[in-house]
Formats: C-alpha cells, sequence, structure tokens
C-alpha cells in the first residue's frame, strides 16, 4: 500500500515539474517574441508585427498572414466608404430630396412643383430660408431635352445638375433678364448645338437628372396665377404638360441625407442614372468592392454591409467637422469666430484639383448653388455666413442662452437675415413649438416687431432662455439639440467686401 502511495506521488510530482517547465518555457517562448514596432519604425521585411490604428499587422518572410491581410482589406474599405461619403455628398443630397419630395408630395412628373411656403413645409429643406415661397420640380434629360417657355415677371428660377452646379439662371438672373425667353436643356450625352437657334437659350446639364424651380418675387396676388398658366413646359418637339401646383400640405417631412445603408442604396440609385464624369472615375473604383457597381445590382454581404454602415457614420462625422472646422480657410474676420460657408468654384474643380473638401462644407450644411451665392459682388447675390462658436471660442450648446448685436448698418442693398438650424438635421430648429412661426427660428430685418436699441443696434438672444422684454428678438434651444446660425446679407455692399463692416461674436450670457 505504501509503496503504490509512493508510486503515486512520484507520478504527480513528475506531471508537476512537467507542467511548471512548460508553462516556463511558454513565458520563455513569449518574452521572446519581439513587441510590435510603430507604424512609422516598421522596415517592411522580413519577420515583423506592426502596430497600426487598425490592430497588430504581422510579416512571415515578408507576407501578410491571412489574419492581418483581412485586416487591411477593413481597414481599407473603411477608409473608402467614409471618403466616399463625403465625395458623394452633393449628389446623395439631392436624391434624398427628390425622394421625399415625392414620397410626401406626389410623384415626381414633368411640369409638377411641389410649393413650399408655410413653415412645416420649408422646414423640410435643408438650410432653406424662409423669406418667400419656393416651387421645387426634379426633371430627367435621358430620354431627351426639356423644354421651357418662359414667362417674363419679376421671379428667380435657376436649374441644378445632381451634383448642385448650377446649369442655368432664368428670369430675372437669367438671360432673359425677366423680359421671358425659351429655353432648351440638355442632358450630358447630348449635343446642344444641334439645338441652337436664334432667340433661344440654349443649356448643358452634366447630369441627367436635374432639380430646377422659381421664387415669384411680384407682390400681385394675381401674378402668379398668371405665370404658371403662362408656364409651359414639354420635351422637345412636345405638347406643352399642363402644369400642376402641389400646395397647401403643411405637413412636416425631412430631406435631411440619408444615413447608414440608406445612404449608399440612394448613391447606387443615382449613379445608375447618370453617365460618370472624368473626375470621378477614380471613385468609381474605390466604391467597387463596397458592392456599388454601375450596371449591377447592390446586394452587399454581411461585411459590406457593416462597412458601409460604419463608413457613412464615421464619413459624416468628418463632414461635420470640416463644417464646424473647415481648416483649408481662414474666418472671415481674423478675430471673430465667423466663416464664409462658401469657398468652392461654381464648377466644384479647378485646373489641380477637385474641391473635396470645399464643398463638402457647404453642402452637408446647405444645398444648391448658384452664381450669385458663390460669386456675389457689389449689390447682387447673397453672403452666408456661419458661425458655430461663441466670443470665447466656445461651440454652442443648447443649454446656454447667447447674445448677438447686429450692428445698426448691415450693409445690404435689401436686408439682412439670422436663421437658426439644428446641427443634426442642418433644417430649421425645432424648438417643440406646436404651432411653429417663422419669428421662432429666423429673424430679419424686415420684421417690423423686432425691438432695436437707440443706436439702430438689434440684440438677438438665442438660447435656453429669453431675456424679459426681448421675446421678440429670442429664438429658443431645447435639450440637446446643439446649432448653429447662418447669417444672410442679400445684395452685400462694398463694407462687406473690403471688411470695414465686421460683425460681432456671440456672447454667452451669465
Amino acid at each position: 500500500m505504501k509503496t503504490n502511495k509512493l508510486l503515486a506521488f512520484s507520478i504527480i510530482a513528475v506531471f508537476s515539474l512537467a507542467f511548471a517547465g512548460n508553462v516556463d518555457a511558454q513565458r520563455k517562448s513569449r518574452a521572446a517574441q519581439p513587441a510590435p514596432v510603430p507604424l512609422e519604425k516598421a522596415v517592411l521585411k522580413g519577420d515583423e508585427k506592426i502596430a497600426t490604428p487598425y490592430g497588430v499587422m504581422e510579416l512571415q518572410h515578408n507576407y501578410l498572414t491571412d489574419e492581418s491581410s483581412q485586416k487591411l482589406f477593413d481597414a481599407m474599405d473603411l477608409q473608402r466608404a467614409s471618403q466616399a461619403y463625403m465625395w458623394s455628398t452633393p449628389l446623395v443630397s439631392f436624391v434624398t430630396w427628390r425622394e421625399e419630395q415625392n414620397k410626401h408630395y406626389g410623384p415626381n412628373a414633368r411640369g409638377t412643383f411641389a410649393v413650399y411656403v408655410s413653415f412645416r413645409e420649408k422646414q423640410g429643406i435643408v438650410t432653406a430660408n424662409l423669406t418667400t415661397p419656393y416651387f421645387i420640380a426634379f426633371d430627367n434629360l435621358s430620354n431627351g431635352p426639356l423644354y421651357i417657355e418662359y414667362p417674363a415677371g419679376k421671379t428667380a428660377c435657376a436649374a441644378l445638375d445632381f451634383w448642385q452646379r448650377p446649369v442655368c439662371d432664368l428670369g430675372l438672373t437669367g438671360p432673359d433678364r425677366g423680359e421671358g425667353g425659351t429655353y432648351i436643356i440638355v442632358g450630358p450625352e447630348d449635343n446642344p448645338e444641334k439645338y441652337e437657334k436664334k432667340g433661344v437659350h440654349v443649356f448643358q446639364s452634366a447630369t441627367n437628372n436635374i432639380m430646377w424651380g422659381f421664387r415669384i418675387l411680384d407682390t400681385n396676388p394675381a401674378f402668379e396665377t398668371n405665370f404658371v398658366k403662362a408656364l409651359k413646359v414639354s420635351a422637345l418637339g412636345g405638347q406643352p404638360v399642363q402644369n400642376k401646383l402641389i400646395e397647401g400640405l403643411d405637413k412636416t417631412w425631412s430631406a435631411t441625407a440619408y444615413r447608414g445603408m440608406d445612404y449608399w442604396k440612394a448613391l447606387h440609385n443615382v449613379i445608375n442614372q447618370e453617365p460618370v464624369r472624368e473626375q470621378d472615375k477614380a471613385w468609381m473604383a474605390m466604391i467597387e468592392p463596397l458592392g456599388i457597381v454601375k450596371g449591377k445590382p447592390f446586394s452587399p454581404d454581411a461585411r459590406q454591409t457593416k462597412i458601409l454602415t460604419e463608413g457613412a457614420a464615421l464619413g459624416e462625422l468628418m463632414a461635420r467637422n470640416l463644417a464646424t472646422n473647415p481648416r483649408f480657410m481662414e474666418n472671415y474676420w481674423p478675430e471673430k469666430q465667423w466663416h464664409n460657408m462658401i469657398a468652392f468654384s461654381i464648377p466644384q474643380i479647378t485646373y489641380n484639383k477637385v474641391e473635396l473638401d470645399e464643398r463638402t462644407v457647404w453642402f452637408y450644411d446647405a444645398v444648391t448653388s448658384s452664381e450669385g451665392m458663390v460669386n456675389p459682388y457689389i449689390g447682387k447675390g447673397q453672403v452666408y455666413l456661419v458661425a458655430k462658436r461663441d466670443s470665447k471660442g466656445n461651440l454652442f450648446r443648447a443649454d446656454k442662452t447667447y447674445r448677438l448685436r447686429v450692428p445698426a448698418n448691415v450693409p445690404t442693398a435689401q436686408f439682412w437675415a439670422v436663421d437658426l438650424y439644428s446641427q443634426d438635421t442642418r433644417r430649421h430648429y425645432d424648438n417643440g413649438d406646436p404651432n411653429p412661426k417663422v419669428s421662432s427660428v429666423a429673424i430679419n430685418s424686415r420684421m417690423p416687431d423686432i425691438k432695436r436699441n437707440e443706436d439702430g443696434t438689434v440684440d438677438l438672444y438665442i438660447g435656453a432662455k429669453a431675456p424679459e422684454g426681448y421675446e421678440s428678438n429670442y429664438m429658443k434651444t431645447v435639450g440637446t439639440d446643439g446649432w448653429f446660425v447662418i447669417f444672410r446679407l442679400y445684395a452685400p455692399l462694398q463694407p462687406y467686401f473690403d471688411k470695414t463692416f465686421v460683425l460681432p461674436d456671440f456672447e454667452e450670457l451669465n
């Protein structure tokens, strides 16, 4: 019996020593393995482990291991998805507007205009202004040119391609100068020269899809009815359609660009409706491994879906950061927090580059562009100044209250306006008012009830609480819905351009 016990103890001791020796060997083996080197110190040869922002990548005899290979593909595709978000922002923003307008205001049809008049109607449009009604239509040129007989009168009208670049103006700012005229808009693969003749204004769009719309500037109540009746819209050589106005809906809706997989579905949809521009071919190559391929169905697998969902979120964060901190330009006045939102050219491309970051800043926070918006000059066009920080450089908060003292003589030939927008939706702020009205989120110099100081300055208040006696000058913020404002100068004058006029910053109030 004692012999058996001694044998058992001996066996246990042997196994214990062997186990301890094995653990010790494993520890020594792990200790002998080199730690991953930082990416900037990697030699990229032989056997090497490299620490990257996307995990440790391992080389064995100069080759990436299979595990590291997959990590790198995931990293590369996430990078491509996030950058493709910013590249495609103006395109998807317009697709979203078209699809949501069709959903809420009826199907897209030639000669059919959604009319936005009420606060709720305009609140659906990204950074709309609340001064005049909008008449908005979407059209497609893939089956031939759009023919427009545009009536005379005081209107502002523009057509834009789906990269949100102006195709042409009509009306007061167009070649007819408000006298009325005939317009032909042709698609990107058509030849505009074959339609040219005396008395006809021919323009070519870079995309098949276009948005066009107008604003009535004549205050005569009968003008709108007569104008719409005289407006003739048709396919070239076809019979004019019966124009239709969809109006008076007064409903809540949203044209804020889609998020998540809906963003990529919209992008896939529109690139299959358009020819690929030369400047976009590299981007088309980058989104192909993500499952977005012209001429093929969009059926992403689980891996692609995960990366696309993450890429849309990361891309939007990057776009939002650029729009808040546009690092490629200085503030308009060096000592102030205001910057001009539009920093790109009309074609959005220069001799040397595509203006990628510049257009991202505008088209994340806003929609549409025109000659008067991009290139205002003395007494013409509009200026868009944005602020997202107070006088101390702190980002605006919804739970604090701020004051902006607007100078007495803002240099405009028309008027100035301050509009309050949500940083989340980039649409007019929703502060919970069950009966929202324009003055709750937009104040302009033409409003008769705004309170003015004795020296002509105007104190505007934005935040959680209205100062007593200044309710007419107050715009309310709620919860954690961070906000920003656009200060518009309609028909800016010389003191703006030479910077002798300076707009103060918002000051946080205790």
